[in-house]
């Protein structure tokens, strides 16, 4: 299943405009915090149902949507699960976040792996990804 294309809101492209690709890369929180409001708006829900379903304010939901605060893992997971989502879902939204603002190519880290593929890429044969690839892994 072919993942569904990314839309933009008019405040992220001008904030991907504003960085170039030798320009910096973006604060984690950032990425997160934009993944998790684009989940939750096309859900239509609010903040307040969100942070009362995963246990923490409304003030500190928003803020981790702004980019202002970095969520621990657990806060993250119980905002992934206040959505319906699992971590690695949205760890996988955040990898492509990156990989659009960088870019770059997404190699899917996520299909299965042949035995006889496995031998060859430890014994040196296989061939090693460009440098312009992206390998992320939750």
């Amino acid at each position: 299943m072919e993942p569904a294309r990314r839309e933009f809101t008019v405040l992220e492209l001008q904030k991907l405009q504003q960085q170039s690709v030798s320009g910096p890369v973006p604060l984690l929180r950032d990425v997160y915090g934009t993944v998790l409001r684009r989940e939750r708006r096309r859900q239509r829900r609010t903040l307040d149902d969100v942070a009362s379903c995963a246990g923490v304010s409304l003030q500190y939901l928003s803020e981790i949507e702004r980019g202002r605060k970095e969520a621990s893992s657990e806060i993250l997971a119980a905002i992934c699960t206040s959505l319906g989502s699992g971590l690695a879902a949205f760890l996988a939204a955040a990898h492509r976040e990156f990989a659009a603002v960088e870019r770059r190519p997404v190699l899917d880290l996520t299909r299965p792996v042949l035995p006889n593929s496995l031998a060859a890429a430890s014994d040196g044969t296989q061939p090693v990804p460009p440098p312009s690839s992206i390998l992320m892994a939750a």
